[in-house]
């Protein structure tokens, strides 16, 4: 386990990212995006980020989620629909699919998106309560680094991301740690996260069991953007509802990879006859999209 987030650039084999996720929890892809790609989806999300401004959508009785969101942090969901450049280039990447793949084919089969969200961290937003992605599914907290991965994640840096304007912060190794169920009291303190340092275009990729949180932003004007890509086992309900927000005329132009991770094919657990199915056929076939 490495007392720092270990980084690799694109020229690493599939290999050494695999093992330092084992090892770590967590790794940063230094260069995922090109220069070019991170001022189109910039541009892309800039009137996305303005019509949906900062604060929770949760309203009276959801204080605690509206402090996990933050205040002055700026969530935009559906990125499908707002950048084709995110659709097309992005979510078609071999290595996102090849951390679906590694991340849950053994175990569970196929896997698809648990939402794709912009992440805008504004000038004076207190650090994020520290969690572990896994805590979506309750019933696997107990299970604890035995358990299957039900949940991992990524976050593609469009900003730089620094120590003062609310890197990510984790904490390496903690996806090993012998016990997920410590009170609130024991669970785990900002003093022991270190942060993901990233140029835009870079890219922390973790473990669903690894302890992590969105940093506080210390500046007085400067944003942190980035893109959230939280993956988990097609046989769980994921965050966002893609099928009813997503233009099918839109998903007719993906390919079929990028399709079923957005939930617009059947999808195929480890055990089981399949799920997602239309008359236990192939949703793929009722939507005539072969």
């Amino acid at each position: 386990m490495s007392l720092q987030i270990r980084r690799v650039d694109k020229f690493a084999d599939l290999q050494t990212i695999f093992r330092i996720l084992q090892e770590d929890g967590a790794i940063i892809f230094e260069g995922f995006l090109s220069p070019e790609q991170v001022k189109q989806m910039n541009l892309d999300f800039d009137q996305p980020v303005i019509d949906t401004g900062p604060g929770s959508k949760k309203g009276e009785g959801y204080e605690q989620i509206q402090q996990f969101h933050g205040y002055q942090t700026t969530r935009v969901n559906n990125l499908v629909t707002h950048s084709k450049t995110f659709r097309e280039q992005v979510l078609n990447d071999d290595l996102i699919h090849a951390l679906g793949e590694y991340f849950f084919r053994k175990e569970s089969g196929d896997w698809w998106l648990m939402a794709t969200q912009l992440i805008q961290i504004g000038p004076g937003n207190v650090a994020q309560k520290l969690h572990r992605d896994l805590e979506n599914f309750p019933a696997f907290i107990k299970m604890g680094k035995s358990g299957p991965c039900v949940a991992a994640n990524c976050m593609i840096a469009l900003t730089d991301f620094t120590e003062e304007n609310g890197a990510t912060r984790v904490i390496p190794g903690s996806h090993e740690w012998d016990n997920f169920e410590m009170s609130e009291e024991e669970r785990f303190r900002h003093e022991d996260t270190i942060p993901a340092l990233m140029k835009a275009g870079d890219m922390l990729i973790w473990d669903g069991k690894l302890v992590h949180s969105g940093g506080e932003n210390k500046t007085e004007s400067e944003y942190r953007r980035g893109i959230a890509l939280p993956l988990t086992p097609a046989y769980f309900t994921p965050e966002e509802t893609y099928a009813f927000s997503i233009d099918l005329e839109i998903v007719r132009t993906l390919p079929a990879r990028v399709q079923k991770m957005i939930g617009f094919r059947s999808v195929f657990p480890s055990s089981g006859s399949g799920l997602w199915q239309h008359n236990f056929e192939k949703l793929e076939d009722y939507l005539g999209l072969n």
